[in-house]
């Protein structure tokens, strides 16, 4: 068995507050790794600034590292946790920004960062595109990265799996009303690649948005082993703030894909119109 725990978090941050947000990141991987042993906690995309930023989004990209990557890889080390989160990042160029997720190791050293393909509705004004999927290895083992919208195209966890991932990490904000939309997807990619998938969605409403959380942490056989659909206020019933969490066996991973062949029985050669532009 090759166990690892994986938490993932859904919280709204306050729009283009990074230091508040950062306090509310920093709190959940106190209260998290008090309560047991975790591997790898999960937050969701642009998670230190919030979604609907505009022109705003130049003043708050950051390099990596940067002072928010700082700040959360000095909590990993403090907690020995990996940490994935989502950020606007920038190159020397300040004008030229990206939307990202960053991965940190319980050593507080940057393993990865991954820059978004898939950008969309206005995202496409504020970010410039990314062109690569990356696979990073941790202690526990391989993890893919990918953020939001990349979770549509089946191309993205597909060319995780292939490149050896056996959990891909998902950082989203995912608006309302699009639930299903989002769960069909998770299972599909879990199911499709017979991998793990560990996806965080926030919760709360931007400027136009309402975002509808629903993380999960789900299986090579689209086993949902952790929920938080259906964590609501009471008084408001809106979806709440929280972490769901699970601990996992990715030796499944390559059982699964022995048993099912759905990477084996590929016929690549018959895939031309993949690569056309539509």
């Amino acid at each position: 068995m090759r166990e690892v725990t994986v938490a993932t978090v859904q919280m709204k941050p306050a729009l283009g507050q990074m230091e508040d947000n950062l306090v509310k990141m920093s709190d959940y991987v106190t209260k998290i790794t008090a309560q047991q042993r975790v591997d790898l906690i999960v937050f969701p995309e642009l998670a230190t600034t919030g979604y609907e930023c505009g022109k705003n989004f130049t003043d708050l990209a950051q390099r990596v590292p940067g002072s928010s990557v700082n700040v959360m890889a000095q909590r990993a080390q403090e907690a020995g946790v990996h940490i994935a989160f989502g950020l606007p990042s920038k190159e020397k160029v300040e004008s030229i920004i990206f939307n990202s997720a960053v991965l940190i190791g319980p050593d507080g050293e940057v393993i990865g960062d991954y820059r978004k393909v898939h950008l969309k509705d206005e995202e496409r004004m504020a970010f410039r595109a990314g062109f690569r999927y990356m696979v990073f290895e941790c202690q526990f083992g391989i993890v893919g990265l990918m953020l939001g919208y990349d979770l549509a195209f089946p191309e993205v966890s597909r060319s995780l799996a292939l490149d050896g991932a056996e959990l891909i990490v998902a950082c989203a904000n995912w608006a309302k009303p699009h639930q299903d939309e989002w769960r069909t997807y998770v299972l599909a990619r879990a199911y499709e690649n017979s991998c793990f998938i560990a996806a965080a969605n926030r919760v709360g409403s931007d400027v136009t948005y309402t975002f509808f959380g629903d993380s999960m942490i789900v299986g090579p056989r689209g086993q949902v082993y952790a929920s938080l659909a259906g964590e609501t206020d009471p008084k408001t019933g809106e979806p709440v703030e929280g972490y769901c969490l699970a601990r996992l066996d990715l030796s499944e991973v390559r059982k699964c894909r022995e048993e099912f062949q759905t990477l084996q029985n590929r016929e690549p050669d018959s895939y031309k119109a993949i690569v056309k532009k539509y």
